[in-house]
């Protein structure tokens, strides 16, 4: 007997700090931090639209009280093709169709650059059906880089 509890002393004496009152080390990396918020696809289109719609607003005048907004899907219709937005000039609306606009759309180089990209160019081309203007005079500052 005495020899067993030398030897759970001297496991013990050898057992680092950080295990708690069972033998256990605390709980898990995923508990104990705060994690970061989620970074979803639905999220990054959205701060993307939001971006290039509020410097359209703070650009044109004509845009100030144009609402853009977001929908998953257009509803069925018979034309050629899916929209990737649809332009309501009475309603002063803008409905961009996040999912025929980040599928649909064919890029030379897929990464989080030009997937962005994409889709200010979209909310470009909209914005300038709605005012009847091409897309390049509404921010030439902009698209200096090209």
């Amino acid at each position: 007997m005495a020899w067993r509890r030398t030897r759970d002393a001297a496991r013990k004496a050898r057992r680092p700090s950080r295990h708690g009152r069972h033998g256990r080390e605390g709980r898990s990396s995923v508990v104990k931090p705060p994690l970061p918020p989620l970074d979803t696809r639905a999220e990054r289109f959205d701060l993307a639209v939001g971006t290039a719609a509020e410097f359209l607003r703070s650009s044109w005048e004509e845009l100030r009280d144009v609402s853009f907004e977001i929908a998953d899907m257009p509803a069925a219709t018979d034309e050629d093709g899916i929209p990737r937005w649809h332009v309501l000039s009475q309603e002063k609306r803008i409905v961009l169709y996040r999912l025929p606009i980040e599928r649909l759309s064919h890029l030379h180089r897929n990464d989080d650059l030009h997937r962005r990209m994409m889709i200010e160019g979209c909310v470009f081309r909209a914005a300038a059906e709605y005012l009847d203007r091409d897309p390049w005079d509404l921010g030439p500052e902009r698209f200096r880089y090209f």
